[in-house]
């Protein structure tokens, strides 16, 4: 029996992950042994990902192993994607909470999945297969036995003897967005259960969910800018076993963005303007800068030059101030930003807490370096060379037009 992923409705700089997907993209992060609350891995994206693909499932190995919906992640320059797969629960009546993509207000945040007693939110993404965009109808644990629900999952019941059928219904107006909030994004909150739920004691990625990202990420057909939303492997019957058992996508589709340059690409526009992107990025375009501390020395503009020393030396002054102001600008903030990381490790702040003051931290440095960008280019606007004046025509009047005989 054949299943399809038909019912669709997914991960810019909180700091928080857990080492292996910290490693997996070359990204050093704090590392809990138990996560307190989802949050955010410290990577953010200018960009959507690429809709979810249309694939069918790979058939249940066996007992125990819980469905994990595949998603796009993000490799500093490209999304690609981490293939759908059967993962054994890390203990009896742990279930995976999927990760998803939110929008911020100033780029696209991952937010990484867990294991725990219930599932937490996803962004309301329909990754299909039991996960409709919230809660999870693929099955449940009765005294330390999964049960699947065959009318979403693929199950051999030669095989697997605990099963029963429920049928799920899906939402009219389905769709295949892979991120939270933003422009065409999922429009969906988080309920009081899902975060009672990311608030409960759980556990991040097992060891074979981290193999098996780190053999997508080394799969360059995996790249969207590669099979334009449509990978060759979307799903695989086993975590990391991209060959026996694996199915390609039926549907998919994506035109990355004409612009992407290396890292965080350019945004649409009317998700950030081309400033906004500029200032995020660091010196290799591959993450936004977080802190202060972290952005290059303040540009100082070249000496004016119109023609008129006088004029020169007023625009000099003006130019000198500006930069003085904006190097105090970095102090102030850079200093005001460690007060508050002092006074979390004072507080003993969770997880949450500190991804959201990291996340606040990143805007704030963001807004400072656009506003410095635009106090720039109004400065060399002002100072641009006038164009020196057209004479007049011999013999004519104003207006270029001769006198009549």
């Amino acid at each position: 029996m054949r299943f399809r992923n038909m019912s669709f409705a997914k991960w810019v700089r909180p700091l928080v992950a857990t080492a292996a997907l910290g490693t997996a993209f070359g990204i050093v992060v704090a590392t809990p042994p138990v996560a307190s609350a989802q949050v955010a891995v410290s990577i953010s994206v200018g960009y959507a990902p690429p809709p979810l693909p249309v694939y069918e499932q790979p058939i249940c190995p066996g007992d125990g192993y819980i469905w994990t919906p595949g998603y796009w992640a993000w490799d500093g320059d490209d999304y690609f994607w981490v293939p759908g797969t059967w993962v054994e629960a890390p203990q009896p009546g742990y279930l995976w909470t999927p990760p998803y993509w939110g929008w911020s207000g100033a780029a696209f945040f991952f937010h990484e999945g867990y294991w725990g007693p219930r599932v937490g939110f996803y962004g309301g993404i329909d990754y299909g297969f039991g996960y409709g965009g919230h809660g999870y109808d693929g099955g449940r644990w009765e005294n330390n036995r999964f049960y699947y629900n065959r009318a979403v999952n693929n199950v051999n019941v030669t095989v697997v003897k605990n099963v029963y059928e429920t049928r799920v219904i899906n939402n009219v107006n389905v769709t295949r967005v892979s991120y939270n909030g933003g422009n065409g994004g999922v429009n969906a909150r988080p309920s009081g259960a899902e975060e009672a739920a990311a608030r409960e004691r759980h556990i991040g990625a097992v060891r074979a969910q981290e193999q098996h990202l780190q053999q997508a990420r080394n799969d360059r057909a995996l790249r969207a800018s590669q099979n334009q939303g449509r990978p060759p492997i979307a799903a695989t019957e086993r975590p990391a076993a991209f060959q026996g058992g694996a199915v390609a996508a039926r549907e998919g589709h994506y035109t990355p963005p004409p612009n992407r340059a290396n890292g965080n690409g350019a945004p649409r526009n009317d998700e950030r303007t081309n400033a906004e992107a500029n200032a995020a990025r660091n010196a290799n375009g591959n993450r936004p800068y977080v802190h202060p501390s972290d952005l290059p020395p303040v540009n100082r503009p070249d000496r004016p030059n119109t023609g008129n020393p006088k004029l020169d030396e007023k625009y000099q002054k003006q130019q000198d101030k500006m930069y003085q102001k904006q190097q105090q600008d970095h102090e102030k903030l850079q200093a005001k930003q460690e007060r508050e990381h002092q006074q979390a490790v004072q507080k003993h702040q969770n997880d949450a807490q500190k991804a959201q003051m990291e996340q606040r931290h990143q805007q704030q440095t963001q807004q400072m370096e656009q506003k410095h960008l635009q106090q720039q280019q109004r400065l060399e606007q002002k100072q641009a060379p006038r164009p020196a004046p057209q004479p007049r025509p011999s013999g004519g009047q104003p207006g270029g037009q001769s006198k009549r005989p």
